[in-house]
């Protein structure tokens, strides 16, 4: 049997799929390239897949319909699947909206709908939600049982969408169903678009950092092998009769964003230049991870602080862009 896994070449999913490879399983990957963010970043999370036996790619968007249909019935054996394929990123969602719908709405109901024709063969749907989904929760740390019906960006709104989507697959067709809201990844091979990335590639070239809400933000920064530790978790914990649960993958710590801008300084030798600007609709200024239920169930608990993981993120970034130079 196999493992479907969806935006393999992005930054979870390139992780979830190494370390189901190392353990034996056989992975089927689907990206599409899209140009969100530089491909070349892509390409080279997905070059050592490619290298693994075990491994099947498939060029397509989980949106399309007949590419998903026509996966289905080219890979029988697949009997769980990992969808982690999304439109990220909470200020461009006002850019482009329409992407957001096709790719997190649009291709949330495909991949259902694969999962549906699947029928008893399926084992697990695990995919990927979002922190944002609490949008203006003012309650700390934020739990899964916390309400969620006042999302402060599309991005948000999207990711809650597929949420009820599955909620409703599960009620129709008895299906066993995880979500995982996932807080600030970050770690090598990381999204250049996210707040880590911007940082140190901003301190390394001698850029301004623009700091939203005068620098009043704090993040649950969590760890890449953390979340790819927990997603798995997830996938190997299915409820035991039909079923849809929520959890939270956070490192459960609310950290200043100018104490990691001191880490990543310390890190790369050189000080940041901050332009302190007010904040922009959308922007959620403080997350933080109450995990009581994944430990609980899972068995999962972070244990890498930022104070360790950025020094690491660090050392990848140079590395990698001395190969890009």
């Amino acid at each position: 049997m196999s493992v479907l896994v969806t935006g393999v070449a992005g930054f979870i999913g390139s992780q979830v799929a190494q370390r189901l490879l190392a353990r034996g399983e056989a992975v089927v990957g689907v990206d599409n390239f899209s140009p969100y963010y530089d491909p070349v970043l892509k390409f080279a999370r997905l070059k050592p897949l490619r290298e693994t036996a075990g491994f099947t790619f498939l060029d397509a968007d989980v949106a399309d319909r007949d590419a998903m249909e026509a996966l289905a019935g080219a890979h029988p054996e697949v009997d769980r699947i990992v969808h982690l394929a999304a439109q990220p990123g909470v200020r461009h969602s006002k850019v482009d909206p329409y992407i957001y719908v096709q790719t997190n709405v649009m291709g949330q109901l495909v991949m259902l709908e694969l999962a549906r024709g699947l029928g008893e063969r399926l084992k697990h749907f695990v995919y990927a939600s979002s922190s944002s989904v609490y949008g203006g929760n003012s309650k700390l740390p934020f739990s899964a049982g916390d309400p969620v019906n006042h999302p402060e960006s599309l991005y948000a709104a999207t990711k809650r969408a597929d949420e009820l989507m599955v909620e409703t697959y599960v009620h129709q067709y008895g299906m066993r169903a995880t979500g995982l809201r996932y807080f600030t990844v970050y770690g090598p091979w990381g999204r250049p678009d996210m707040s880590p990335y911007i940082f140190a590639r901003a301190i390394h070239e001698g850029k301004t950092i623009p700091l939203y809400h005068m620098g009043k933000i704090k993040r649950d920064f969590t760890y890449i092998d953390e979340i790819a530790t927990g997603t798995i978790a997830a996938l190997d914990h299915p409820p035991a009769d039909a079923g849809h649960r929520l959890y939270n993958l956070g490192a459960t710590r609310s950290v200043d964003i100018r104490h990691v801008i001191s880490l990543f300084e310390a890190a790369l030798g050189k000080s940041a230049n901050i332009e302190l600007k007010p904040g922009e609709a959308g922007d959620m200024q403080e997350t933080a991870a109450d995990i009581t239920a994944t430990t609980r169930d899972l068995g999962w608990s972070p244990k890498v602080t930022v104070e360790e993981g950025i020094p690491l993120f660090v050392d990848w970034f140079k590395s990698y862009n001395r190969l890009q130079a």
